[in-house]
């Protein structure tokens, strides 16, 4: 597979890491064209590269720029190339396995552990786009403004974008760096773990553990989920894969279960 990258592109990386013995495809991912690690004699990196045309090379360019603010939480950014056409990003490689958010997996608490990490960070100084502006025209602009905040957001927490390795949850794939507030990525990971087969009720009380949660409110958690069925039910209408419309029928699940519940903490 890694033929798909012209021989230029390829001379690069090998320039980089030397001369490259075993090529480990990585399936998952949904932002890069090709994703793969590379073994050398003395190393072993993750690659992910995308044509410096495509439209995903928007998320190329915020993951490379928001990488130097994530250490600790993401693995580390090791180069950045552009050559043959393709933007190339190389990182830390950590042996390990995406995340099992089932009920009883040991890895929330894995995950728990990151996103407190994550809620401490210093918002960086780059131009990232703010929530209310991404989720514009999903709810009004009064109930959007429930949301902001000054927080770094990864904003697509996924099983396959966590990372269990060594023992901790590694946040990987940062196409959409958001700046928000603070418990906004708790509540994205819980709406998967309702997707992972979790009641609404045990998916809040995982996040009410988290430090950042004490600053939701009833009415900024309502909006959340009200702006992620219509965010769901878009995404899923447009392109019906299962793991959409599990997302989308968990936030109906969470939505109906807020507006039959008296919910509170």
């Amino acid at each position: 597979m890694f033929d798909v990258l012209p021989a230029v592109a390829r001379a690069a990386v090998a320039a980089e890491i030397g001369t490259i013995r075993r090529i480990e495809p990585v399936g998952s991912g949904l932002n890069s064209t090709f994703a793969a690690v590379l073994h050398t004699d003395h190393t072993a990196v993750f690659v992910k590269a995308t044509p410096s045309d495509h439209p995903r090379i928007r998320g190329h360019q915020r993951e490379a720029a928001i990488a130097p603010h994530t250490t600790g939480i993401a693995p580390r950014l090791r180069w950045q190339l552009d050559a043959g056409g393709w933007n190339l990003l190389g990182f830390d490689h950590l042996p390990g396995r995406t995340a099992d958010l089932a009920p009883g997996s040991p890895d929330l608490a894995a995950l728990a552990s990151s996103l407190t990490r994550l809620g401490d960070l210093v918002r960086p100084e780059l131009p990232l786009r703010r929530i209310e502006q991404r989720w514009a025209g999903l709810a009004g602009d009064a109930d959007l403004a429930l949301l902001a905040g000054d927080h770094l957001l990864h904003t697509d927490l996924n099983p396959n974008n966590i990372l269990i390795s060594g023992g901790r949850a590694w946040l990987v794939d940062w196409a959409w760096p958001t700046l928000g507030a603070g418990w906004i990525d708790p509540a994205c990971a819980a709406l998967w773990l309702i997707a992972e087969g979790h009641a609404p009720a045990a998916a809040e009380a995982w996040a009410h553990e988290l430090p950042v949660w004490s600053h939701a409110t009833q009415a900024g958690l309502d909006t959340f989920v009200a702006v992620n069925v219509r965010l769901w039910a878009q995404i899923a209408d447009e392109d019906p894969q299962p793991w959409k419309l599990a997302l989308r029928d968990a936030a109906t699940q969470w939505q109906t279960y807020r507006q039959s519940a008296n919910v509170g903490w």
